[in-house]
């Protein structure tokens, strides 16, 4: 009687045993080689949450390495895998996820615009099965602008260099023309919707002289972000980037979320994912921490003296 116990009080131990030492795979959907530190970040996030990569967890990585026609393969060999869930890096990732998968859960990490693009119904009520963090909030692009007027003060003409085809852009274009006006300045658009539409792009600008360039950041663009510093600082061109990576080959200002905490914070909505949580019910969540980044020995090069005032605003100065 004492061993037939015994039996019953093990195998309900044993089950337990086998259903905590279930691995749980993971894909890493990337359009680009993602930055090393948005990695280590995602799964910092992760094992905070008691998700270790080579125990309770696997991580299949895919990139197109830029080539964004290939993301709905890589998408579909994710899936051919058998993984629990999609991690989509961004607006592209999303949409070729949610074109290969209606019922694997996606978390964005980095979207642009995920109502926008409809990816979610709302940022409130998902809907459908991918949730996860956007990059951006109201106002961002105006802030953009206020920032470039504040360090040329006399700029009237600005320069906006932005891929059109992405739908997210289309309404950053939006705000930056309703808050031009305002500002005192005029917008001229230049769009490259491929690789090949850069070196126009550049004559253009280059043949109308603006005082100022703004850019729009998407995964084509942000790849090609030391060709467009480069012309910048040919040209001696004042401009605000859309994140920091653009700085740290040589651009004068950024202004964006922090783009690692962004990845590190959606290791949080895998969890809950992973936890048996519907992504439809899971709220889009949106970030708290910007960081302004200077690059001074830019602004050494264009001979631009920035005011104290803006200085003081940065989180970092870069020597």
């Amino acid at each position: 009687m004492i061993a037939l116990a015994l039996g019953f009080l093990v195998a309900p131990l044993a089950g337990e045993a086998q259903q905590s030492a279930k691995v749980h795979k993971l894909g890493f959907l990337m359009g680009m080689d993602a930055q090393p530190e948005w990695q280590t970040a995602f799964k910092q996030g992760l094992e905070a949450f008691g998700w270790i990569e080579g125990q309770n967890i696997a991580i299949e990585y895919r990139s197109a390495e830029g080539n964004f026609d290939r993301l709905p393969d890589l998408c579909a060999e994710l899936v051919s895998h058998g993984v629990d869930l999609i991690l989509a890096v961004s607006a592209p990732e999303t949409a070729a996820a949610k074109h290969c998968t209606s019922t694997i859960p996606i978390v964005f990490a980095i979207h642009g615009d995920p109502v926008g693009t409809g990816d979610v119904e709302s940022l409130a009520h998902p809907g459908g099965n991918a949730t996860g963090m956007s990059q951006t909030q109201g106002d961002l692009v105006s802030k953009l602008l206020d920032l470039l007027k504040e360090a040329v003060p006399n700029m009237s003409r600005v320069a906006v260099l932005w891929n059109s085809a992405v739908k997210s852009k289309q309404h950053d274009w939006k705000e930056a023309t309703a808050a031009a006006p305002k500002l005192g300045i005029a917008l001229d658009s230049y769009e490259v919707r491929a690789p090949a539409d850069f070196d126009g792009a550049f004559a253009a600008i280059r043949q109308h002289r603006p005082d100022a360039l703004l850019v729009f950041g998407d995964p084509m663009v942000v790849k090609y972000r030391a060709p467009i510093t480069e012309f910048a600082a040919s040209e001696r061109l004042p401009a605000m980037y859309p994140q920091r990576q653009f700085v740290d080959v040589g651009g004068l200002m950024s202004y964006s979320a922090d783009l690692t905490e962004l990845f590190r914070l959606s290791a949080r909505i895998v969890d809950k994912v992973l936890r048996g949580a519907n992504p439809a019910d899971i709220p889009v969540e949106q970030p708290t921490k910007f960081e302004f980044i200077i690059n001074m020995k830019a602004a050494d090069g264009l001979g631009l003296t920035l005011p104290p005032t803006l200085l003081g605003l940065a989180d970092e100065l870069i020597e």
